[in-house]
């Protein structure tokens, strides 16, 4: 019977990353050896609250763009830019500069379009197509889970 080796200072580091940044999940691999930290969080009490609150700017935009299903699910736009793992999302190169890309304006194929921080390394995500970015599905400083919808591009 083989005795697997636990790294419990890693798992500690990757349980205060959960925490700093109140992911529910990351994942690490290194050659052969994968490492999972998951914690179960309970958003029952939080998630009336949270579905209150952008309720009333939901309601106010969809008369004024005249399309109330955009806000509801933006991972179903054919223009959605997924989020190719998991981290917290910087629209900015840092706080006192402007963002990457301006909501309403041309990209180009490759254009980084704003980072993701994981593991203290800041990852460029670019625009997997040209278009016009319509709009930021994240807000500066927020986490991101992988797959989520970063933004809409057209």
């Amino acid at each position: 019977m083989s005795r697997m080796l636990v790294d419990k200072e890693a798992i500690r580091a990757l349980a205060d990353i959960l925490t700093d940044t109140g992911l529910t999940e990351i994942e690490v691999s290194e050659g052969d050896s994968r490492l999972r930290v998951a914690r179960n969080v309970t958003v029952q009490a939080a998630a009336p609250a949270a579905a209150a609150a952008p309720a009333p700017a939901a309601a106010s935009a969809a008369p004024a763009s005249g399309d109330a299903a955009a806000p509801a699910d933006p991972s179903s736009h054919p223009g959605a830019v997924p989020s190719p793992m998991v981290g917290v999302a910087y629209l900015t190169p840092d706080p006192s500069s402007p963002p990457f890309v301006q909501e309403g304006t041309q990209v180009s194929a490759g254009q980084t379009i704003m980072l993701i921080e994981a593991m203290k390394t800041f990852n460029q995500i670019k625009a997997p197509r040209a278009g016009k970015l319509v709009r930021y599905c994240v807000a500066s400083g927020e986490p991101v889970e992988f797959g989520a919808t970063l933004a809409i591009i057209e």
